[in-house]
């Protein structure tokens, strides 16, 4: 099994907050060999609420909640952290975590594109779009989401932990 992990943060744009403590880790080809394992992973480290299904093709984000998302099988390329983020090429078997209040939007996927998402134990995720309104609202939010105690691909160890615990 081949496997690269990377990091990165993203700055608040003005409109999507992102998360400036914590990166969005990304475990590229973790599941390649086995994609119906992903969901199976999420629950048994405690990330549950698990869903199929595609990425929304607008910015949103979840102020409450950290998400994870698993390529359970064809590709896409994903705008993270708002129009001035990093466009990030999925693929079947890839795993990407995205830190409460950072903006992802599906930009194209192949046709069989298909995600197993979840919410650290506890959480469930609210949509929200760019709206200056709730932007004080959202931030304070953000703050306040604890840290989940495992990493959804290897709990208690992976990127996760090393990156977001320190924090």
């Amino acid at each position: 099994m081949e496997m690269n992990e990377r990091s990165f943060f993203l700055k608040d744009d003005g409109e999507i907050p992102n998360n400036q403590e914590l990166p969005v880790i990304i475990y590229e080809g973790i599941f390649s060999g086995n994609p119906n394992e992903i969901e199976a992973s999420f629950k048994r480290h405690g990330w549950g609420g698990n869903w199929e299904g595609g990425i929304f093709d607008y910015h949103h984000y979840h102020s409450n909640s950290h998400e994870v998302l698993g390529v359970k099988s064809g590709s896409a390329a994903v705008l993270v952290g708002g129009d001035a983020g990093e466009r990030v090429e999925l693929k079947k078997g890839d795993v990407i975590v995205l830190p409460a209040g950072t903006g992802h939007m599906m930009v194209e996927s192949s046709e069989d594109f298909e995600v197993v998402g979840g919410y650290p134990e506890g959480m469930t995720a609210n949509l929200l779009k760019r709206d200056p309104a709730m932007r004080a609202q959202s931030l304070a939010k953000i703050r306040n989401v604890p840290v989940p105690d495992k990493d959804p691909v290897f709990g208690d160890e992976g990127l996760l932990l090393r990156k977001w615990k320190n924090q």
